[in-house]
């Protein structure tokens, strides 16, 4: 089973992090099938959240299941 989520990448203190797609028994940071964005929480006025839309809606066709917080990512920059 395909999954979207959160991929921790960056140094320690200063998290940032990679969406994914992966099979469900893979570890989170091991090889993914395809990156669809990243999300930085540590952004100030730049860029914090940047998702390919058309890549992420394809996935989500295809039967890949969302993380919750990637569900709430979806929602707030409109790819639901």
């Amino acid at each position: 089973m395909l999954s979207i989520r959160l991929a921790r990448n960056g140094a320690k203190k200063r998290p940032f992090y990679h969406i994914v797609v992966s099979e469900n028994d893979r570890i989170p940071t091991g090889q993914a099938l395809e990156v669809l964005g990243f999300v930085n929480p540590i952004a100030g006025a730049g860029e914090a959240v940047r998702i390919d839309v058309e890549k992420a809606k394809s996935w989500l066709q295809k039967g890949a299941q969302p993380s919750k917080t990637v569900l709430d990512l979806f929602k707030k920059n409109q790819v639901l």
